[in-house]
């Protein structure tokens, strides 16, 4: 692997994940009181995510202008943007398992330094990624 993008990956990596255990985003009852709209909500994390926003905008829009990544690796093409059976369903797993567990896929990669049962939960998603390739197979 090039040593440029190894570092790249490994300082964004550090970067991101710091920021997840910053702004609390790692503690399953910050994000359960963010969607806990009609109960006792906590917005904090709408400004995590409306501070996110404008910073992954501007380097994705410094990308394609430029053509390709920081480290000079061409840009993939484009996502579909087709809405489909697979698209939907994921979609609700991810949200239905983020709303019981308070963590999505990154956050739960740093929480099991602070709460050990997250490993639980790596567990199941590391099962649910191999259970979709196998299925989904192109």
């Amino acid at each position: 692997m090039n040593p440029v993008r190894l570092a790249a990956a490994l300082g964004c990596g550090l970067l991101f994940g710091f920021g997840l255990a910053l702004s609390r985003m790692v503690d399953p009852a910050v994000v359960r009181g963010f969607l806990d709209v009609f109960g006792d909500w906590d917005p904090s994390l709408a400004g995590v995510m409306a501070g996110a926003i404008p910073v992954t905008f501007l380097f994705y829009h410094l990308a394609y202008r430029k053509g390709r990544t920081a480290t000079g690796e061409a840009l993939p093409p484009p996502p579909s943007r087709s809405i489909d059976g697979r698209l939907v369903g994921g979609a609700l797993i991810f949200g239905v398992g983020w709303g019981l567990v308070g963590l999505c896929p990154a956050p739960a990669l740093i929480a099991w330094l602070f709460q050990p049962w997250a490993l639980v939960f790596i567990a199941a998603m590391a099962a649910g990624m191999a259970i979709e390739r196998r299925v989904f197979a192109d």
